[in-house]
């Protein structure tokens, strides 16, 4: 897997299938996430014998030394690396990372995630942004994209930082850090050819005073990345028109859950994964990745977003799935879902401030009963949702009643969310 040390993997309790009728696994899985699901049939029963809902899951139990530092030991449901599930919105966490991180590499003076982003356009598919109504002063900034990429997961705010850094740097910067498998190659919510992806805007930085601090010219990605073959399902509607063939994902965006689980613990932890695998982050930079990772929509004044749209657990599948108003006090979710295609996914480190517990929790499940793709019946709401809020539940639960070794210092992740 991804991670190292100090993280500790189970080996002892892995096993690469089961026999038990009620439970129909082939990737890598430790028998305690079995049994606790086991113990929930009515909520995991038929999710465990069908293969065909292709969940994964990863909990990290983490454990404190007298001084404190964090030791991990992982627990797999299902994980396979080469098994592809679309992540969707998911993308956009490393994307925002790495926007922070390439600002570092510039060292221009002057240029920070503040200063004024303008997007420019060069290319057949792409469009221009001047201004952000829903900053203070409507100025667009890498700030505020990646706040409303955490916040609400705006596929706008990623689609310009996608074209701000690049299709080449994105995918072979992680590439050096050991997530081979990743794909990012494409923008979202816009229906763009490969060739339209590969070309990435204009941009220009502004100080406040509008003096010119860097550009970045068209860019014209030549990434190599690696040929698939993966076709889904029975069909799917192109043009209003039902297509009886499978749909092919051979050219969409990939992002394996153990890579996804451990760019999380790598914001959250850094020193608990390899110093390859570390992003190039200041402390302010993971201050501020960590704060809005976990603010709720209603919490934030800029951008100020509507109570009855974005709700106070929205895009916290894991404990929540789509329930409204129903937080636990003093717990907060640092995470990053994505849903799209029947896929739902959620990656989060979940901390409990009044009773001292910490965990991460990362999952996918296919939710597409009849196979057909971009005819928007999907089976969220009966099947994922429910399947997320549960899962968390559990796992809190058991968290609850583990004995640890010692209480966690969990000051470093409280935050002011009224600044």
């Amino acid at each position: 897997m991804a991670c190292k040390t100090p993280v500790k993997i189970d080996k002892s309790q892995a096993i690469g299938s089961e026999t038990d009728s009620t439970v129909r696994i082939t990737g890598i899985t430790h028998t305690l996430l079995v049994d606790l699901l086991k113990q929930h049939p009515d909520h995991f029963k038929a999710l465990l014998a069908n293969p065909e809902y292709k969940v994964q899951i990863i909990y990290s139990q983490i454990d404190r030394r007298k001084n404190g530092k964090a030791e991990f030991t992982d627990r797999y449901f299902n994980v396979s690396d080469s098994a592809y599930f679309y992540p969707a919105s998911t993308v956009k966490l490393p994307v925002a990372i790495l926007a922070l991180q390439k600002l570092n590499e510039l060292k221009i003076a002057g240029l920070d995630k503040n200063s004024t982003m303008i997007s420019e356009a060069e290319y057949s598919g792409q469009s221009e942004v001047y201004n952000d109504p829903s900053t203070p002063d409507g100025r667009p900034t890498i700030e505020h994209y990646i706040k409303k990429i955490l916040l609400v997961s705006d596929n706008d705010a990623f689609n310009r930082l996608y074209e701000f850094l690049g299709q080449e740097y994105i995918n072979n910067t992680l590439h050096k850090m050991g997530y081979n498998e990743v794909q990012i190659v494409h923008r979202l919510d816009i229906s763009l050819t490969e060739d339209e992806n590969r070309h990435t805007n204009p941009v220009k930085f502004f100080d406040t005073s509008g003096k010119l601090i860097y550009q970045k010219p068209l860019e014209t990605s030549k990434l190599v990345y690696a040929t698939r073959n993966t076709k889904m399902g029975v069909g799917f509607y192109r043009g209003g028109e039902i297509v009886n063939e499978p749909f092919d994902f051979s050219k969409k965006n990939r992002l394996s859950l153990t890579t996804l689980h451990n760019i999380v613990r790598s914001v959250m932890f850094p020193k608990a994964v390899s110093k390859k695998q570390r992003f190039k982050l200041t402390k302010e930079d993971l201050a501020f990745l960590r704060k809005y990772m976990s603010m709720t929509p209603p919490e934030s004044r800029f951008p100020f977003y509507d109570k009855e749209s974005y709700w106070n657990t929205y895009v916290k599948f894991l404990l929540y799935g789509k329930e409204k108003n129903v937080s636990k006090n003093g717990i907060r979710i640092f995470n990053k879902v994505g849903d799209a295609y029947g896929f739902l996914i959620d990656a989060a480190y979940i901390a409990d401030f009044e009773n001292n517990i910490e965990f991460m929790l990362s999952a996918v499940i296919y939710c597409n009963s009849d196979g057909i793709f971009n005819d928007d019946k999907y089976d969220y709401d009966d099947v994922g949702y429910p399947f997320m809020m549960h899962l968390g539940q559990v796992i809190y639960d058991h968290e609850i009643k583990r004995k640890k070794k010692a209480d966690p210092d969990l000051s470093k992740f409280r935050f002011n969310y009224t600044q």
